[in-house]
């Protein structure tokens, strides 16, 4: 049977992604996308942090792109496809915060790309 963390929350991210893609389409740079996010995110009341800074002790830090409810994170991209990298990206997000939803989208093509991914999924 299948698990359908935060199924409300996940559907106004959603379409929130959504709503930005149809009205930028593909071909601009990542910031451009997250403004468009963040702004849809205050429109319709959606707690979020953008930009959120974690550091790893004695190595570094990070940066995520959206922290959502404090529950889902967010990573976006504009590039025509979702990487390998893109995904073990998020999913090392997802365990350094200790979250268990991520929601990766990119918007380099005619249509939205998305996953939702699990923490304790491979």
């Amino acid at each position: 049977m299948a698990i359908l963390l935060y199924p409300e929350l996940s559907y106004k991210i959603m379409g929130v992604l959504f709503s930005v893609h149809n009205q930028l389409g593909p071909g601009f740079m990542e910031k451009h996308y997250q403004r468009g996010i963040e702004n849809e995110f205050m429109k319709q009341g959606i707690k979020y942090l953008s930009q959120v800074e974690t550091k790893i002790e004695g190595i570094g830090a990070f940066r995520l792109d959206f922290l959502v409810n404090d529950l889902i994170v967010v990573e976006i991209k504009a590039t025509p496809r979702i990487s390998r990298d893109d995904y073990q990206q998020i999913k090392r997000y997802l365990k350094l915060m200790d979250k268990e939803l991520g929601i990766l989208a990119t918007f380099g093509r005619r249509n939205l790309i998305y996953r939702r991914i699990l923490k304790g999924y491979k």
